[in-house]
């Protein structure tokens, strides 16, 4: 897989002064478009879409200094429709104008190429299983909050402290199905898994039927999960789960992510700073 992605950003590379395709890249892989763009977010800590434009930014800036090109044959050649547009994505990366930069020759920022490499230490166990499920409806309180990669999120501890304990027990007692009890499923996120970029948070159920009129509820078509455990200090040992199952396990097993809900059934102790969870992932074989 490493190999095959590789190949793919070598061919963006090459692309760099034109359309990258990421249809194409994702056929490289022999994965998903969808499934391309959330595995280069979890290894590179970036989404594709900002990688490529630091990589033109990048080239730009060393066309700009050259000073052998008008700027607006720069602003074309890397894909801006005009002079305005260019400047500002280039004072985004840079920190200065175009024009500034030429005219005073500054310091410019520089996108490395990134390429991917399997480094071995140990090895560590992932504990999960496969379970394939009829359509489900996840009910509950359904609040739309910002992504948050590391610590808590301060919009969804606000959404659930807005939920009464009456309420909870409510939306527990709906629960028919595992993960069981109140869970947290989060659905809608952009492709990128860019911090700061918003998704749908539902604090509720698994069930059968979609539940009363007063409650939110997400319909779940049928397919396959993989079903990973974790245990550990909270929250972070469960936000480095997702990450790990990213960036290692995919990479090592016959599957890819499909569209659908995450679901999260933690219990977190007493003192609130360890927790067991499973963190169940839609997938498809590949």
């Amino acid at each position: 897989m490493l190999d095959r992605l590789n190949a793919a950003l070598d061919h963006a590379e090459e692309h760099l002064g034109d359309t990258v395709d990421v249809g194409e890249l994702a056929r490289i892989t022999a994965t998903s478009e969808y499934h391309f763009r959330r595995m280069f977010s979890a290894l590179a800590g970036m989404p594709f879409s900002e990688y490529l434009r630091r990589r033109r930014l990048t080239l730009a800036g060393a066309e700009v200094l050259a000073g052998r090109r008008t700027l607006l044959d720069i602003a074309v050649r890397y894909g801006y429709g005009s002079g305005e547009a260019f400047a500002r994505a280039f004072r985004a990366v840079h920190g200065v104008g175009p024009g500034e930069a030429r005219r005073d020759g500054a310091a410019l920022r520089s996108q490395q190429r990134i390429s991917f490499r399997l480094i071995v230490e140990g090895s560590s166990e992932m504990r999960y299983r496969i379970v394939r499920r009829e359509a489900f409806h996840v009910v509950g309180r359904k609040a739309r909050v910002p992504l948050v990669h590391e610590g808590p999120n301060p919009a969804i501890v606000e959404h659930v402290r807005g939920i009464g304990p009456d309420e909870l027990r409510r939306i527990a007692a709906l629960s028919d199905q595992e993960p069981a009890g109140v869970i947290a499923a989060t659905d809608d996120l952009d492709d990128s898994r860019a911090e700061g970029t918003t998704l749908d948070y539902y604090h509720g159920a698994v069930a059968r039927d979609p539940g009363p009129d007063d409650l939110d509820s997400l319909a779940v078509p049928a397919g396959a999960w993989a079903v990973f455990e974790v245990s550990g200090e909270f929250p972070h040992a469960i936000q480095y789960l997702w990450r790990d199952v990213y960036t290692e396990w995919f990479p090592s097993n016959p599957y890819r992510s499909r569209p659908g809900p995450e679901l999260l059934r933690t219990e977190v102790s007493e003192d609130g700073t360890r927790g067991e969870a499973e963190l169940w992932i839609p997938v498809e074989e590949a």
